[in-house]
């Protein structure tokens, strides 16, 4: 073989790894969340909650949204607690309802990697990094187990179901839940005492049942987020964006928080931050380290 010829190899080499690694690269991407990226918990028409729910994180309604209630510092207050801001119906909310409605558009843009049944319940499945697409629906019985390092997106068609009580999401191997998202073409539900780890985004509706948890977010475009007795705290972005501030005080990022009187490292995005008692809410110890009307974000 030649010089050139041997040079000419290489350059080749070097061009199909880096093709293959920009495809792979681009399958796996985190969307980029802009200023939802603060928001733990975000309606496009109102925000409703009973019961001590404890929201670690922002919380916003979109106009022309104009109420939430069962907050203290909402239109109509009520038991359940807010660290962070509340925005209803102001230039902050609409423009982080935006910034969600253009991430749930680049999720539902992915690349599928694996194809589900149009009726899926990936309750007991181990799953990897990837793009999972499901044609219908999607439901989690039991445990979903989360392995290793990467971004993990679900895209689905209608409905997103944890009705099956205390179901739940654990992360090993350095899963976090800043790289995981569930982008929902109409509503999700969230059951009894079940733990969600990442960001949902719901083309419709979002109804959290009492006691369930999520180490996330809640964003839902053109429908209520539903809310009763729980516990949702707002993650670090990773790659999936940088929002504008932190809530902590030192504004290193995350949120660091304690669930049941365990006190948690602050892995998988929660960082240094609120260190915050979740007062017998019932988050399971898995040790885990804006008014945009989404028109053209039809239901995938």
């Amino acid at each position: 073989m030649t010089r050139n010829n041997i040079k000419n190899y290489f350059v080749m080499s070097v061009l199909i790894l880096s093709a293959s690694g920009m495809i792979q690269n681009n399958a796996f991407a985190a969307p980029t969340l802009g200023t939802a990226s603060n928001f733990a918990v975000l309606g496009g028409t109102t925000v409703t909650n009973t019961g001590n729910t404890v929201v670690t994180g922002d919380l916003g309604v979109a106009s022309p949204g104009v109420a939430c209630t069962g907050f203290v510092g909402c239109t109509t207050t009520g038991l359940g607690t807010v660290t962070g801001t509340i925005h209803v119906g102001d230039p902050i909310a609409n423009q982080a309802h935006a910034d969600a409605a253009t991430a749930y558009g680049s999720l539902i843009g992915a690349t599928c990697t694996t194809i589900e049944p149009a009726v899926a319940d990936i309750g007991g499945q181990t799953l990897t990094p990837g793009v999972y697409c499901f044609p219908s629906s999607a439901a989690i019985t039991g445990t979903l187990t989360l392995d290793g390092s990467g971004v993990y997106i679900f895209k689905i068609g209608s409905t997103l179901v944890t009705t099956a009580e205390n179901s739940n999401v654990v992360l090993i191997n350095g899963a976090t839940a800043d790289n995981i998202f569930w982008a929902v073409g109409s509503s999700a539900t969230l059951g009894t005492n079940s733990v969600l780890e990442g960001t949902v985004i719901a083309y419709t509706s979002i109804t959290a049942t009492a006691g369930a948890t999520v180490d996330g977010r809640l964003l839902a475009i053109n429908g209520a987020v539903t809310m009763d007795t729980n516990n949702v705290t707002v993650v670090g972005t990773g790659d999936g964006g940088n929002g504008n501030h932190d809530d902590d005080e030192d504004c290193t990022g995350g949120h660091g928080h304690d669930h049941d009187g365990k006190d948690h490292d602050g892995k998988g995005g929660h960082g240094k931050g609120h260190d915050k008692d979740h007062d017998n809410k019932g988050h399971k110890d898995k040790g885990h380290d804006g008014k945009y009307s989404g028109k053209q974000y039809g239901k995938n």
